[in-house]
């Protein structure tokens, strides 16, 4: 007997007799055919599983893309005659329907781009994208409706952020005039002082001092505040940074409410270098002409605010863009009488001839002695024209921004381009001062606005001293008053905040209020004594 088996498979059997006999050759034939069909088949099950895994992978794309041209044709029914013939002959093309959605899409969102009006209002439109996605669905509209309710959504919650936006401004703006508690405090604490203890009422200054106050080899430096703790720092980073301290002589002048704790906070924090003088308006005796002047300067700048105020539009009140300079008009800075005042300072210093002022919102970075030796050229002021960014560089305090100059008395005399000196930090030789007719300049531009309807400028200190000085300024050099902080934003940074010789504050952000950038906060900061007992009395923080 013979045994085959072939190496690829049992394909084929075959037993034999050597001897060969027929009934053995019958039984091989019937084994050799029962190999045969049992290869047959496992053949077919080798063969059957590729077929599955090919219709297991296309049976679920053709459901899937059933099920999307049914969706589709439900929605877009106007562009088919019933859904079956949406799938149909789009079962397998669908390049043709996508670029029909979208062209129909395009369409509906250029009507409702094109059209005026809203279906529904922005009043009844809908709130989430929730509710827009449950409408849609519930009612089947088409897309046509999905792009209206889209836009009145969005025109809805574009107008809330605009609101919200506008009201977070607003408040801020109200922020900044108000007086800080801590502040009102310290006025409290230090009156109080100046009315149980005899030091606080002390004479200022010593007597030692007191030939200091109009002799003009001193450097004389003058504030008019009645803000305590701002004048404090003021005073003591200029000491701080002066070559020669005991050369300086201060000259405040405060009104009647603010001489007890002014005087009461300089008498107890004695300064052993500098001198210090704390006046009250109601102790100067001045003329009957200059009492009439000054009455009639405060009722006419009273005028201007309240003409201002009353014509003021709605848009006017958004604390952006042009329309900042609207609210920083109605500051009550406008108003008041210390603001004003500075331009009767010959008549307050009567005995001194040069002097450097500086407003309380300011402080001092490095030693400001050269500026009593700088040649003014026999101009009146020393003051910062053009800004640290180069010649003519002076965005938001040009001419235009103060001036009205769609009215000729304006147009006709002056360039709305040009930019406006810098006040806050200046150098007054008040003997070229006296020598010339700046003062009266000044009430006579005053009365002309009263006659010309009160139109000719914006409420505030500056736009009449503008006109009155001109021709009166010396430039001097722009890092020795860099202004612009107090803003949300400033354009002077790093390198150039710190080689200013003074920073002033004439934003809205006082750096003595918490809505101040802390990054420049902390460089006014710097000065503020917190070991006192009445700044940690009264809960000052930095």
């Amino acid at each position: 007997m013979k045994f085959y088996i072939s190496t690829t498979g049992i394909k084929r059997v075959t037993i034999s007799n050597s001897s060969g006999g027929g009934g053995e050759g019958s039984k091989g034939a019937v084994v050799a055919a029962t190999g045969a069909a049992a290869a047959r088949g496992r053949l077919t099950s080798r063969t059957l599983l590729p077929v599955v895994l090919v219709l297991g992978i296309v049976l679920p794309f053709l459901f899937v893309r059933a099920a999307f041209l049914v969706l589709e044709s439900a929605s877009a029914s106007s562009s088919c005659s019933s859904p079956l013939d949406c799938i149909g002959w789009r079962l397998f093309s669908g390049g043709d329907t996508s670029q029909k959605l979208r062209e129909e899409l395009t369409r509906a969102l250029m009507e409702v781009k094109d059209g005026n009006s809203v279906e529904g209002g922005i009043k009844g439109s809908l709130e989430s994208f929730n509710e827009l996605v449950k409408e849609m669905t519930s009612k089947q509209q088409d897309i046509k409706a999905f792009a209206f309710k889209t836009k009145a959504m969005l025109l809805g919650m574009e107008q809330k952020v605009h609101s919200a936006k506008k009201r977070e401004l607003m408040y801020w703006y109200l922020a900044s005039r108000g007086v800080p508690k801590s502040v009102h405090c310290l006025c409290l604490k230090l009156a109080e002082e100046y009315a149980v203890n005899a030091m606080a009422r002390s004479r200022l200054p010593p007597p030692e001092h007191v030939n200091r106050l109009s002799d003009t080899s001193f450097h004389h430096v003058v504030l008019l505040t009645d803000n305590v703790l701002a004048a404090s720092v003021v005073i003591s980073s200029t000491i701080e940074n002066a070559a020669n301290p005991e050369k300086l002589v201060f000259h405040i002048v405060t009104d009647k409410k603010t001489y007890t704790p002014m005087h009461a906070w300089f008498a107890i924090n004695s300064l052993k270098s500098a001198a210090v003088e704390v006046k009250g308006l109601h102790q100067y005796d001045w003329s009957q002409e200059v009492n009439v002047g000054v009455k009639q300067m405060l009722e006419i700048h009273r005028l201007i605010w309240s003409h201002y105020y009353n014509n003021l539009k709605e848009e006017d009140f958004e604390y952006e863009g042009e329309n900042k300079n609207c609210l920083e008009a109605l500051s009550p800075s406008c108003l008041s009488l210390m603001n004003h005042l500075r331009i009767y300072t010959p008549e307050l210093f009567p005995h001194l001839k040069k002097i450097v002022f500086l407003d309380d919102d300011v402080v001092v970075q490095h030693d400001v002695s050269s500026l009593w030796t700088l040649d003014l050229n026999g101009k009146v002021v020393g003051a910062v024209v053009d800004s640290w960014c180069g010649e003519n560089c002076c965005p938001g305090r040009k001419y235009k921004d103060y001036l009205n100059f769609s009215h000729p008395i304006i147009s006709s005399n002056l360039d709305p381009d040009r930019c406006a000196w810098l006040s806050g930090m200046n150098v007054f030789d008040l003997e070229a001062w006296r020598r010339t007719n700046i003062t009266t300049s000044y009430h006579k531009w005053l009365k002309l606005s009263l006659n010309s309807g009160l139109t000719l400028w914006q409420p505030g200190v500056l736009p009449p001293t503008l006109l009155a000085f001109e021709g009166h300024v010396h430039p001097i050099d722009p890092l020795w008053h860099v202004a612009g902080l107090g803003y949300r934003s400033s354009s002077a940074h790093g390198e150039i905040l710190e080689a200013a010789a003074v920073l002033h504050f004439t934003g809205p952000a006082k750096p003595w209020l918490e809505i101040g950038s802390p990054e420049v906060r902390t460089l006014w900061n710097r000065h503020v004594n917190f070991s006192n007992s009445f700044i940690r009395k009264c809960r000052i923080l930095g």
